[in-house]
């Protein structure tokens, strides 16, 4: 739904909702179909932006792309790459990440672009470490990284150590990238944030047949096997399904959260285990999980190192929590598609709530845990950032009279949101 302006709905959350499949696997399987340079079938693939951007980047680069009944598509590469290409990466961080990389074994001259903010973000340390074993990759001058072009075949191999604080998308590009390396390669990271999508990347590269050898949690060894075809199915967005999860949690309604694994190595699963400590009731069962509010939830101190794309979630629940919440050590979501701790701190103080931002981290006291938020029409902006405009969608669950500006962004990640929102709310 492209709407750039949109009344958001109030009310309680029902019912049943299958999740979207994740952008996140559905990217990694795509980076590594890339590096395998063999025909890979995606069996229900994100839809979303980045994930479309994606393919359409492979098809770029001279792979057909066949979409298939049932919602799969198959890939299959050319007889020759299409090099010299200009690749357009649109607002996604990952594929920018995942692409300088993955670029940088596939022989070729290659070049990447994106839109305005993209070339803001942090890339200079994933390049730094590709340099050091062997990698030749031009930054543009100036104020953007982009575009940014790429010597292909230049990576070889040898020892690297990656700062990866900024992101831990800077360590699954290059340990994905380093399972095609001609040489064995040995990664040391340091400063590593967010995990477990490390974590993901992992059991994905252990699809297509590549396992590092794990020396310690931050060091990894890695042969010149290459990777294996393999067909895969993508499981569902733990990272969208939290949305639901917390709506219900937060109008004292009930969701029933379908394909969901509490196996998964989706880190946002941990989310719902958040959720049960604020006073939710969460039930795992045979196909999903199921949230159930109870009438009230508690504030908590919250470390989200391990889960950054939940920050804008708790944030948008704090205001009606009993006591305080504090969001902490969160410094990298300042450099996601927004400054997200100045993104909620704005908004939520536009809609009447309490914010002390902090340089990592978000105080926020549960003023309406008891009392009434105001009911005056206001219209929020979602910063042109997908998991803004979702998580000020729960604050207008309960606070009423609330328009968002450039809603249509949730396309980069969750196309069918606000359908799926407006057919759980009663």
């Amino acid at each position: 739904m492209s709407v750039e302006r949109l009344q958001l709905p109030s009310g309680v959350v029902r019912g049943r909702i299958t999740p979207p499949p994740s952008k996140s696997l559905t990217q990694r399987y795509l980076n590594l179909a890339l590096l395998a340079g063999r025909g890979l079938r995606i069996t229900r693939p994100s839809r979303s932006e980045d994930a479309v951007q994606f393919r359409l980047a492979l098809e770029a680069m001279g792979w057909r792309a066949d979409l298939l009944p049932g919602e799969s598509w198959s890939l299959e590469p050319g007889d020759r790459p299409n090099t010299g290409t200009e690749i357009d990466c649109g607002a996604s961080g990952t594929m920018l990440r995942f692409l300088t990389a993955g670029l940088a074994v596939i022989p070729g001259e290659w070049r990447l672009s994106g839109a305005a903010r993209l070339g803001e973000r942090p890339i200079v340390a994933l390049v730094e470490a590709l340099r050091q074993l062997g990698a030749e990759i031009q930054l543009a001058e100036g104020a953007s990284a982009l575009p940014l072009r790429i010597q292909g075949a230049t990576l070889r191999g040898g020892r690297c150590t990656l700062d990866a604080s900024q992101s831990s998308q800077f360590a699954s590009a290059l340990i994905m990238a380093a399972g095609a390396a001609p040489e064995p390669v040995t990664l040391s990271l340091h400063g590593l944030t967010s995990a477990p999508y490390l974590d993901l990347t992992l059991q994905a590269m252990a699809e297509f047949g590549v396992v590092p050898e794990r020396e310690s949690e931050t060091r990894f060894r890695l042969s010149s096997e290459g990777y294996r075809s393999h067909d895969v199915d993508v499981e569902p967005d733990v990272s969208a399904a939290c949305y639901f999860a917390a709506a219900a949690a937060l109008t004292g309604g009930r969701i029933d959260l379908r394909g969901l694994s509490r196996e998964t190595k989706q880190g946002d699963i941990e989310f719902l285990a958040l959720l049960a400590r604020m006073g939710a009731d969460v039930e795992w069962r045979q196909g999903g999980a199921r949230v159930r509010g109870t009438g009230s939830l508690r504030g908590l101190d919250a470390d989200l190192s391990s889960m950054p794309d939940q920050v804008p979630t708790l944030a948008a629940l704090a205001p009606f929590c009993e006591g305080t919440t504090r969001i902490r050590e969160v410094a990298q979501v300042r450099l996601k598609e927004s400054d997200r701790l100045a993104a909620m701190t704005r908004e939520l103080r536009r809609l009447g709530a309490v914010v002390e931002e902090g340089r990592a981290e978000l105080t926020i006291p549960g003023i309406w845990a008891h009392d009434e938020p105001p009911s005056a029409d206001v219209c929020v902006d979602s910063w042109n950032d997908h998991r803004i405009a979702m998580s000020l969608a729960l604050v207008a669950l309960r606070r009423p009279g609330v328009e968002i500006q450039r809603s249509s962004v949730v396309e980069k990640s969750y196309p069918d949101f606000w359908r799926d929102l407006a057919a759980a709310v009663t």
